[in-house]
C-alpha cells in the first residue's frame, strides 16, 4: 500500500485515482487552489489530514477518514463515494456528503447547510449536525446517539431507524415514509406533516402543530410537550403519557392520553371518526 505522509499538496487533482493508499497528516491546501485532490481513488486511507480544498473526494470507493477535518472552504467535499467509514471527523463545508450509499460516520461533528441528501445505507452514531436542509431524499438508514440542530430536516426520506437521538429541528419528516424513533427527542415546529408510516416509541415530542395530515401514524408510550393542534386531519394510533395541549380534526383511529387541554373539532375536519379517551 503505497504511504503519503506530512505533505502540503494544492495541485489540481493531486492524489487523483490512488488504488489504496494511506494519507497520513497531510494537508491539502495552498496557492495552486486545485480541486478534486483524492477524486476517483479506490481503498483510500485518510488518517489526522486537514482539507481546505473543494471537491476533495469524488467517486472514492472504499476506505476511511479517521480524525480529519474539513473547513468552510472543502465545499462538496464527499459526492457519489461508496463503502466508506467516516471516523471522528469534522465536515464544515457546504453539501459535505451528496448521492453516498454503504457509509458509516461515528463520532465527529459537521456544520454543513446541505448535508447528507439523496443517500442510502447510511450508518450514522454518536454525531453532531448542523444543518439547514439535511439528509433530504435519503432512505434506507440509521441513527444512534444523533443530534441534529436543524430546520428542514429529513424530508421526503424513506425506511429510516433512529434510536437515542436529540433532533431539534423544524419542519422534520415531511412527507417521509416507513420512519421509527425510539427512545428520542424531537423538537420543532409543524414536525412530520404529510408523513406515511411514521412510527414514534417512547419519545419526547416538543413543539407546535405536530403531526398533521399524517398516515399511518403510531405513537407509543410518548409524552408531548407545548404541542397545540396536533393530529389535524391525520390517521392516528396515539398513546400519550401526561397531557396534550390541544388536538384537532384527527380523522380516525385512536388517541389516549391523561389529559387533553382542547379538542377542536370544526367543519374544516375530514371524514372520519377517531375515538379520543381520557385516563381515568
Amino acid at each position: 500500500m503505497e504511504r503519503f505522509e506530512n505533505l502540503v499538496l494544492d495541485q489540481e487533482r493531486a492524489l487523483y485515482g490512488l488504488n489504496g493508499a494511506q494519507v497520513i497528516r497531510c494537508t491539502f491546501d495552498g496557492p495552486a487552489d486545485g480541486e478534486s485532490a483524492l477524486k476517483e481513488c479506490r481503498d483510500v486511507h485518510l488518517d489526522n489530514c486537514d482539507l481546505h480544498l473543494r471537491y476533495p473526494l469524488w467517486h472514492v470507493s472504499g476506505g476511511s477518514l479517521r480524525d480529519c477535518r474539513m473547513t468552510p472552504t472543502c465545499r462538496a467535499a464527499l459526492w457519489y463515494d461508496d463503502h466508506l467509514d467516516i471516523v471522528d471527523c469534522e465536515m464544515n463545508g457546504i453539501k459535505a456528503l451528496r448521492e453516498c450509499r454503504d457509509i458509516t460516520v461515528d463520532g465527529g461533528s459537521a456544520v454543513s447547510t446541505e448535508f447528507g441528501w439523496m443517500c442510502r445505507a447510511l450508518t450514522v452514531r454518536d454525531f453532531t449536525l448542523t444543518s439547514e436542509y439535511p439528509f433530504l431524499h435519503t432512505t434506507d438508514s440509521t441513527f444512534e446517539g444523533f443530534t441534529l440542530n436543524g430546520k428542514y430536516s429529513f424530508q421526503y426520506t424513506k425506511n429510516l431507524t433512529f434510536r437515542n437521538c436529540v433532533l431539534n429541528t423544524k419542519d422534520a419528516f415531511w412527507h417521509a415514509e416507513n420512519i421509527t424513533v425510539y427512545d428520542s427527542v424531537v423538537k420543532g415546529e409543524y414536525l412530520a406533516w404529510y408523513s406515511t408510516n411514521l412510527r414514534l416509541v417512547r419519545c419526547r415530542i416538543i413543539g407546535t402543530q405536530p403531526l398533521c395530515y399524517c398516515k399511518g401514524l403510531v405513537l407509543e408510550d410518548c409524552t408531548m410537550e407545548d404541542c397545540d393542534l396536533s393530529f389535524e386531519n391525520s390517521e392516528v394510533q396515539a398513546t400519550v403519557r401526561g397531557a396534550i395541549d390541544s388536538v384537532k380534526n384527527p380523522v380516525s383511529g385512536a388517541i389516549t392520553a391523561d389529559a387533553i387541554g382542547q379538542t377542536i373539532m370544526d367543519e374544516y375536519k375530514w371524514p372520519g371518526d377517531c375515538a379520543i379517551t381520557i385516563r381515568q
